[in-house]
């Protein structure tokens, strides 16, 4: 095309010279004329393929299965490719156009060189994009962080990238180019810090499954408690419960603590571990008239008769003087109001009665004697886990005038 262009000319040249134009302007007329072919073909030759390439992508998109070339149609890639095209064919072009002018040559070809190198980054990009939004969709990749290894292929690839274009534009040679790179090494990593760090904390998480997406965790260091969102390079990004969103950086889930709740959610139950703190003036020994109102609480009738004839029976065996309550073995109201709670608990309907449910004594503190609820909630959601909970120790506050104990509450006394 572009030699009938120019064979053109050699007709029109002294036409050209007789109205005053040198040899020089009939070039540069013959150069213009060349570019605006070449722009226009380029334009064509991109129309052409666009529609071709995206239409047969869409097609197929339509017709297969698969998601992953639905994926690629949404996220552009036949159109980048369409570009790269008439871009392949402007670059073999250069040196046909631009035969007489080495100069302009060299700076074209350098330019379109480089537009080539990104665009064929970019079509990578997009490529990588849509792998990473399809095994996303699958429930075995779901929940790792499949960004941050595609982050860092793509890294490598810009650093391939970035040393062609110096190369290509400073005419440097990519072997001298590299030792130039592995001098300044240090001061790469210096940049890169936080990228390399999370790197090796991704494969770290990744292979000792330390965090999933999906997955509840507390970092209290960063104020998050709530579900992870993302995973990628640098950061975790955190859903809280309040629908605030922390972020964290990545190299801090295996430099830093931090709770998981995972384990807990794939559990048959969720722990209740809570305490209510019982004046220590209030626990005495049981008379046998408050035994006998007691067994009307039909949870425990059955234990203090067989509690009663045990006790009974040893104080009689060994001639305990019961003269005094302090003597031999007796029942407390502290002791019978555990046993309480702890039927209580085996008859509620909202525990797993096959994981460890009790209920004890703690260490005795200065605001009284703590008595404690230990078991699993069957059912694990939050908002149900919180009702049970606070169903179990309604009960539980209100049972405590019964066997005439108190609760210990803060009494401040006021001056006037």
């Amino acid at each position: 095309m572009f030699k009938y262009i120019e064979k053109i000319f050699t007709f029109i040249y002294p036409l050209l010279r007789k109205i005053g134009l040198g040899s020089s302007a009939a070039s540069y007329l013959s150069l213009l004329l060349n570019i605006i072919v070449l722009c226009v073909l380029s334009y064509v030759i991109y129309l052409i393929f666009r529609l071709l390439l995206v239409t047969i992508l869409a097609i197929i998109a339509q017709k297969t299965k698969t998601k992953f070339d639905d994926l690629l149609v949404s996220n552009k890639t036949a159109k980048y490719i369409a570009h790269l095209i008439p871009l392949l064919f402007i670059y073999k072009s250069v040196p046909v156009i631009l035969d007489r002018f080495e100069y302009w040559e060299g700076i074209f070809a350098k330019i379109v060189g480089i537009y080539i190198i990104v665009l064929v980054l970019w079509i990578i990009r997009t490529i990588f994009n849509a792998l990473r939004d399809y095994l996303k969709l699958k429930p075995r990749y779901s929940d790792k962080p499949i960004d941050s290894f595609i982050q860092v292929i793509m890294i490598l690839l810009w650093v391939i990238g970035t040393t062609l274009i110096i190369s290509k534009l400073f005419d440097i040679d990519k072997g001298e180019l590299l030792t130039i790179l592995g001098a300044v090494s240090a001061v790469i990593i210096l940049i890169f810090r936080d990228t390399i760090l999370g790197f090796v904390s991704s494969v770290q998480v990744s292979i000792n499954d330390m965090v999933r997406i999906g997955d509840w965790i507390t970092m209290d260091k960063f104020g998050a408690d709530g579900d992870v969102i993302e995973i990628n390079l640098a950061t975790v990004k955190v859903r809280n419960f309040d629908n605030t969103t922390t972020t964290i950086p990545t190299y801090s889930l295996s430099s830093d603590s931090f709770q998981n709740w995972r384990g807990m959610l794939n559990s048959d139950g969720r722990r209740i571990k809570r305490h209510i703190l019982i004046t220590t003036s209030s626990i005495r020994f049981l008379e046998e008239a408050e035994l006998v109102d007691l067994k009307k609480i039909h949870l425990i009738s059955h234990y203090i008769d067989e509690r009663k004839n045990e006790i009974e029976r040893f104080n009689l065996e060994n001639k305990i003087d019961k003269s005094l309550a302090i003597n031999g073995r007796n029942l407390t109201n502290l002791g019978l109001f555990r046993k309480y709670i702890t039927e209580y608990l085996f008859n509620y309907p909202g525990l797993n009665k096959d994981m460890l449910m009790l209920c004890r004594q703690l260490q005795s503190t200065e605001h009284g004697v703590p008595l404690e609820v230990y078991a699993f909630s069957y059912d694990k959601r939050f908002e149900n886990y919180e009702y049970i909970m606070s169903d179990i120790f309604d009960h539980i506050i209100a049972a405590v005038g019964y066997f005439d104990l108190e609760i210990f509450e803060s009494k401040i006394e006021l001056n006037n």
